[in-house]
This record gives structure tokens, sequence and C-alpha cells, in this order.
């Protein structure tokens, strides 16, 4: 079964031999306890840019640097996976750069909006977990085939949108505040969190297959990716609504 998350993918997982198994197999407390370690390094380096904004300083640097960053070593932890113990604390360390540079200009414009997107991310997440493990949702081929769809189409729109901004033209809607620009974020915001049951499913499937320890780092970067994008579309949507008050 194809995933959504390119991180996530089923052929990173297939590539292991019998010697990797022997050197500790992956389980699924030991990837949650490497993401608890991920997240507490983002969390610091947000609170780092955002500090610094707040002082008065320019935090431009930060988030270009994060951006450029955050990129570059995404692309090297999935062509790369056993390196995951060293790319994905520099990938959300870099990450959290930028996210405390966009939710510091955020919150100085709509006071109080970062801690409601984090309070709805941090729920959003939980919730899923508890759809995931009473199987509310079942993660079926099809249903897996869908969300890749739909994030794919996501993540097109989101290219074309950025090509286009270099000659001063936008894609009609999602920025602006209305209700359809409303709905197109809600829906998006949907589909992030609808990643998190496939990003559930694989982890516990491939702790089950026995798949090498080093992939606990690598599953807990892939989780880490969809839990940055559902807390950057919550911000969006909750600007928005901000923005029609």
């Amino acid at each position: 079964m194809a995933l959504n998350n390119p991180a996530l993918s089923e052929k990173a997982f297939s590539d292991f031999k019998e010697s990797d198994f022997k050197a500790g197999a992956m389980t699924v407390g030991g990837t949650v306890g490497k993401t608890m370690v991920l997240l507490a390094l983002l969390m610091v380096a947000a609170v780092y840019t955002w500090y610094l904004y707040y002082q008065g300083q320019d935090v431009t640097g930060f988030l270009i640097v994060g951006l450029i960053g955050s990129l570059v070593t995404s692309l090297i932890t999935i062509f790369f996976k056993r390196a995951a113990f060293v790319t994905a604390p520099l990938y959300v360390i870099l990450n959290g750069l930028m996210l405390g540079a966009i939710s510091a200009w955020t919150d100085y414009s709509y006071p109080g909006i970062v801690i409601n997107a984090i309070l709805i991310t941090v729920g959003t997440l939980f919730l899923m977990l508890a759809i995931y493990t009473l199987r509310i949702i079942k993660v079926t081929p099809g249903f897996a085939l869908g969300i890749v769809i739909c994030t794919a189409s996501i993540a097109l729109v989101y290219l074309i949108d950025i090509i286009l901004g270099f000659f001063g033209i936008n894609v009609p809607f999602i920025h602006e505040t209305g209700w359809i620009g409303i709905g197109i974020s809600l829906f998006i915001v949907a589909i992030a969190a609808l990643n998190l049951l496939l990003d559930f499913h694989f982890i516990e499937t491939e702790a089950q297959s026995g798949a090498p320890k080093y992939m606990e780092w690598y599953a807990a970067f892939g989780l880490m990716v969809t839990l940055i994008w559902l807390y950057m579309e919550i911000l969006r949507l909750l600007s928005k609504l901000n923005s029609r008050n």
C-alpha cells in the first residue's frame, strides 16, 4: 500500500536485511520516544526565534535558513534513511526556526492565535490517535489511496501557487478570507489530520514486521512532517477567520 508521506513509503521499509534485524528491531514505543525528542527540539527552536522577534530583532534570516535547511535535510533523510538519527533532529530544529518566525509574525497581528493553533493541533493528534486505536476509521488500501491523491493534489496546487507568485499571480480562493477560502482551508486541515491515520498505521505495521531499529528515527521524522503541516494549515485557517473580524 502506497502512502502519502514519502518519508513513510513502503519502499523505505522493504530493503533491510537480516543483519539489520540483529542490531535491534523497530518498536512503536521507541518511535514514540524519538518523536517526543524531535517535538522538544522543534519547540526549543521555535521559542528561540519567537523570543528574538519580541526582543525587536529581525528574524527574516531565520525564516529563510529554516525553510531552505529543512527542505535540504528532509530530502537527505528520505534518501539516506540510516542517517535519520542525525538529519531528523536537524530537520526539526531548522523547521522550528522557521515556525517560530511565522508564528511570532502571525501572533503579533492576531494575539493569542498561536496558542489556539497549538492546542487544536495537539487535540487533533490525540483525536486521530483515538480514532485509529478504536478502529473507528480503518486504514484500507482504498482509503489510503484517496488520502494520497488528495495530498498530492494539494501539494501540486501549492507548487503552482508558488511559481505563479513570482509573476505576481495567486491561485484563486486559497488565500482569500471568504467562505470559499475558509472552506478550502478546512478541507486541507481535514486531509492533513487524516494523514496521521496513515502514519499511525504504517508505524504500527512496520514495527510488527520487525523493521530495523534506525527506522524509529525515520518514522518519527515522517510523523513530524505531518504534524508540522497540520499546525501550519490550522494557523492559516485561524488567520483567515480572525481577519474577518
